[in-house]
């Protein structure tokens, strides 16, 4: 049986398809004809509209009815056919899904007011009898839902919603916004949605169509703190462009994901496309966001709480390397810098590179596991080369994305066997946000679940609970974003990694320093608190910077810093600025922190070392 749409909103994140219209408009259909009349004249087309959002991974597809009421309908002469097409509608949808359970069919229903239009005593008996006929003839046909969308008019959507709520069934109220995160009718849109979580009418709320993903991200921003119901999030590709004749969307699927992402990260529980999107925008979100935790279902690991085993000898935490030694040394700083393994098989530049820090006393070398999902060297062998050639101890980024639990713990046996003894367990990227779209991602664990498999080994024990006797050594490090765009929900998934059995943590590359203070200062007062290692990103120009804040997950970079970097004249000057700003950073959070992990941007070692010495 298929669990009621309402129940799965609730729980698990829903992806909801692309648009309709501007794929219409796509494939040749002019501005002028009546879409929703095409369930009649053209329902092989809507039909494969429908079964490529299917096929790119949507969990819920809309019905072509957005249009289909007496009022709008009467524009072009169907108004006697407002039963009929609305019908259609629904029966092409169930065919599209071809007895797929799984798949959730919403009716779509848009506003019936122009725009400039308002709801007057004059127009809302006609308006009431426009949408009671069109919500009858769609509920009839059997459907998951009603999606009222693209509304502009905040009290047409409640009018909307009351008669939608006659027919007892579940309703979405989705409102349209403009770029200064008001509805088209000036109303702020954090007031609007608080209205319509209080009314009784609806059981989800919507933001869709007039921005694109950036924009929507501050609005998704500014009101999934205020609301208590499960938010819809479908904006456009991004802005229109005009070329030849045609307005195109052009922000690609890799972009529009990267936001969807976020979105999901705030507790966002669907996300789709409006104008401008189509099947290849939802096939790559649809891969990454299903692959994210809290979406995909993930091994339960159980963790070893205490060691029962008198034979098995477990390692102090401050015991297990020399790095675990400096941490927890009050008296000293861990040093390390970021080194990513090269596109090559030569490994003589980047042993290069760790030799010139060993000279100049950093005490580890981290090393990225497929930093943003692209094909390096193994992370692990160039660890391995560098802990036998150049004799200075690594920390191994180790990720979740490419391998099974069984190869991971594989992995992390031999690897131990090797040599390494620091890891820092991260859940990673998934590789669409990468160089390889058509990769797939594993995620049998995230970070939480791998961190205790790694605990379990320390004391003894595989997945499979069978004895490991010696045990591994391996001082887990864990990642942590202090800017989190959903703090709350970071710092719980940070304690979740503590629990696992996490032993310090490597933060984001930290460019507000009283961000990562207050970071501090929130956590400290759990059970147990980490050795924090800050990252460190010295910039190098105002190019650099633009990128890492618009373009680089997780990191945050003030206005005020971009705004420093503006005013480097040349390379030099970006460098020195870059330089300052570290060592301002490094200065304040200094007694708050046992490490700095220095990144090397560009591979330039020297600019790492630079900020220590």
């Amino acid at each position: 049986m298929k669990i009621p749409f309402l129940e799965k909103i609730k729980t698990t994140p829903l992806i909801f398809d692309g648009a309709m219209g501007t794929v219409l408009y796509e494939k040749g259909i002019f501005l002028n004809t009546c879409y929703d009349e095409l369930n009649i004249t053209n329902p092989d087309l809507i039909k494969s509209i429908h079964e490529d959002y299917i096929n790119a991974g949507a969990d819920v597809i809309l019905t072509n009815t957005f249009g289909a009421n007496k009022i709008k309908l009467e524009k072009f002469g169907l108004a006697d056919k407002v039963k009929e097409i609305n019908k259609k509608g629904v029966e092409i949808a169930k065919e599209a899904i071809a007895n797929q359970d799984e798949i959730y069919i919403l009716a779509s229903i848009g506003s019936n007011l122009s725009s400039g239009e308002i709801l007057t005593s004059e127009n809302i008996q006609t308006i009431k009898d426009s949408y009671k006929e069109q919500i009858s003839a769609l509920v009839e046909e059997g459907i998951d839902g009603i999606i009222f969308e693209t509304f502009f008019d905040l009290q047409e959507l409640i009018l909307a919603g009351e008669i939608a709520k006659e027919f007892d069934i579940p309703v979405i109220g989705s409102l349209t916004l403009t770029k200064e995160l008001e509805t088209p009718k000036g109303l702020n849109i954090v007031t609007a949605l608080e209205k319509l979580n209080d009314c009784a009418f609806f059981d989800a709320l919507g933001l869709n169509c007039s921005i694109g993903p950036h924009a929507m991200l501050s609005a998704v921003e500014k009101v999934i703190n205020n609301i208590t119901k499960p938010l819809i999030v479908q904006p456009n590709a991004g802005h229109p462009q005009k070329l030849d004749g045609r307005m195109i969307y052009l922000s690609t699927p890799e972009y529009f994901t990267s936001y969807c992402k976020n979105y999901i990260s705030l507790g966002v529980m669907g996300v789709g496309g409006c104008c401008g999107t189509n099947s290849e925008h939802i096939k790559e979100m649809s891969k990454t966001i299903k692959a994210l935790t809290g979406v995909k279902k993930h091994v339960e690991i159980n963790k070893i709480e205490t060691n029962i085993n008198p034979d098995i000898k477990i390692t102090p935490t401050e015991e297990k390397s020399n790095f675990a030694k400096k941490l927890f040394d009050n008296n000293q700083k861990a040093i390390t810098i970021e080194i990513t393994p090269p596109r090559s098989v030569d490994l003589t530049p980047m042993l290069e590179k760790v030799q010139l820090c060993k000279d100049y006393d950093i005490d580890a070398i981290n090393i990225p596991d497929g930093p943003r999902a692209s094909a390096r060297i193994s992370p692990m062998v160039a660890a391995v080369m560098i802990e036998q050639k150049i004799g200075m101890e690594v920390i191994l980024h180790y990720c979740c994305r490419d391998r099974n639990l069984i190869g991971m713990q594989s992995d992390l046996l031999g690897g131990y066997a090797a040599g390494i003894k620091n890891y820092l367990v991260i859940t990673g990227d998934p590789p669409k946000l990468g160089n390889y779209p058509n990769a797939t991602a594993v995620f049998d664990v995230d970070a939480v679940g791998l961190t205790k498999v790694v605990h379990n080994l320390n004391h003894g024990e595989d997945i499979a609970g069978n004895p490991i006797n010696p045990p591994t050594s391996i001082l887990i490090g864990v990642g942590a974003n202090p800017c989190a765009i959903n703090l709350e929900k970071e710092i719980q998934h940070y304690y979740n990694k503590i629990d696992a059995g996490a032993e310090y943590v490597i933060t984001q590359p930290v460019f507000d320093a009283d961000t990562l203070l207050r970071f501090i200062d929130t956590t400290s007062k759990y059970h147990k608190t980490l050795p924090v290692v800050a990252g460190i990103w010295p910039l190098v120009s105002l190019k650099n910077a633009l990128f890492l804040k618009n373009e680089v997950p997780g990191v945050e970079i003030p206005d005020s810093i971009i705004d420093r970097m503006s005013k480097a004249q040349t390379k030099e000057d970006g460098v020195k600025i870059g330089i300052e700003i570290a060592h301002e950073i490094k200065e304040k959070i200094d007694s708050s922190v046992q490490g700095y992990q220095i990144s090397a941007p560009f591979g330039r070692v020297d600019l790492a070392i630079r900020v220590i010495h």
